[in-house]
């Protein structure tokens, strides 16, 4: 397994931490290598279920490596709550490390989120944040203003970086939102304490990931959020400020694309996505509600109903392209139980007539645009004790090989339920 990479393939939400935590369970080292505390990842372990933000899911195996790596962006106050909250379940962080080029997540930075958010709703253009301070982050990382985790941790800088930036950020806060300012020295007392606890897991960790390349371990590289999300690939400007796609695991982890073996693309059976943006096979209807809660889509992270739609093999194609997906798993079957017909898009019908099987670069090209479907018959079996291919109904088998020829990726994995066990690999 050196070097796999395992992502979302649509708009995030796709179950990556059940496979995630299955492949970490072989891995000497998982590698988080993008975003902030604005993902999640939902790990279910017998009767206990994680659910983690920062932290890679390899943090539930003993002997795994975790690290949070530079191109992730670290709320210190939140990575610590979710440390204590491991601890409370009795697992170790004792070999968690954080890259000391993660930029810091401070507090203007999630009111900058909310006043920005409240403003652009104001003009009905609210992209749809979780609020946490994500895109004002890697907004001062482009604008090369951002405060660092070796700043952080830097017992002699961390004042100063501190002031000097609560003040300049207040100017914005005040001048352009007419927010209220933050105070430095409740800042500097409060986040004090949460260096001092991370200042022993701060390291060089592309350096570590290098060695563990190079000597032929077992490193997992995880995805956070989806294709559709990323920065330059995705639904622009309803996206996040970072890059989901298998590229970013290369420049936010440190290490160059020849470290990378596989790309394992994970999809749900159907679609979800969360926030505003454009989505094609969206159902509105009460089909759209029993997928919804059949299939619990409610966001790990902020609780939000999720808008949910058939699958969609045009966005699937798209991120076998961009991600150079090796292969694929189809996740949450199960939530498809008791429909009499299942519906896959296969192409898009735009308003200016033309009919279309790639993904549009301008997303405008998908408002009013009609999804063209091939249907498939249902299913009624309960297929969540099922662990071979062979066992699932006729009518399941089908609709997963006619989705393997569709998306024109092998489809190596099936999860029929939320349990780590509930799964299958595909018989060949």
């Amino acid at each position: 397994m050196p070097g796999k990479v395992i992502l979302g393939a649509q708009w995030g939400d796709e179950g990556k931490g059940k496979f995630i935590d299955i492949f970490a369970a072989q891995a000497d080292l998982v590698v988080r290598s993008q975003g902030g505390n604005n993902a999640g990842h939902t790990v279910v372990v017998k009767d206990e279920t994680y659910k983690l933000q920062l932290i890679p899911s390899g943090i539930l195996y003993p002997n795994c490596i975790n690290v949070i790596g530079p191109g992730v962006v670290v709320n210190p106050k939140a990575v610590l709550g979710e440390i204590d909250g491991l601890h409370e379940k009795g697992v170790s962080t004792d070999r968690l490390l954080i890259d000391a080029r993660c930029h810091c997540i401070l507090p203007w930075h999630i009111e900058l989120d909310a006043l920005s958010e409240a403003e652009k709703a104001k003009e009905g253009a609210a992209i749809g944040t979780t609020h946490k301070g994500i895109g004002p982050t890697y907004m001062d990382k482009s604008e090369r203003i951002g405060i660092r985790m070796h700043d952080f941790v830097d017992q002699a800088r961390f004042e100063t970086v501190i002031r000097e930036t609560c003040a300049r950020k207040n100017r914005v806060i005040e001048g352009v939102y007419g927010g209220k300012p933050i105070d430095a020295d409740e800042v500097i007392a409060e986040y004090r304490v949460y260096a001092d606890r991370l200042r022993p897991l701060v390291r060089d960790t592309t350096a570590i990931t290098w060695e563990a390349v190079k000597a032929g371990k077992e490193v997992l590289f995880e995805g956070a959020q989806g294709t559709l999300l990323d920065l330059d690939m995705g639904t622009y400007p309803f996206v996040t400020s970072s890059h989901p796609v298998a590229g970013g695991c290369c420049i936010g982890s440190g290490v160059g694309p020849t470290a990378i073996t596989d790309v394992m693309g994970i999809f749900k059976s159907y679609t979800t996505r969360v926030g505003e943006g454009p989505f094609p096979t969206e159902l509105f209807d009460q089909t759209g509600d029993y997928i919804r809660k059949a299939g619990g889509e409610f966001g790990t992270v902020t609780g939000r109903p999720r808008r949910t739609g058939w699958f969609d093999a045009v966005i699937a194609r798209y991120a076998v392209r961009v991600n150079g997906l090796t292969e694929a798993v189809i996740n949450k079957i199960d939530p498809l139980r008791g429909l009499p017909r299942l519906k896959v898009c296969v192409a898009y019908r735009l308003q200016n007539g033309q009919t279309v099987t790639e993904f549009p670069a301008n997303f405008m090209d998908l408002n009013g645009c009609e999804p063209i479907y091939e249907e498939f018959d249902g299913f009624d079996a309960d297929i969540t004790d099922c662990r071979s291919f062979s066992e699932l109904p006729q009518t399941v088998q089908n609709y997963i090989r006619s989705l393997e020829r569709i998306i024109e990726c092998p489809i190596s994995m099936l999860g029929v339920g939320p349990a780590r066990d509930q799964v299958m690999r595909l018989d060949r």
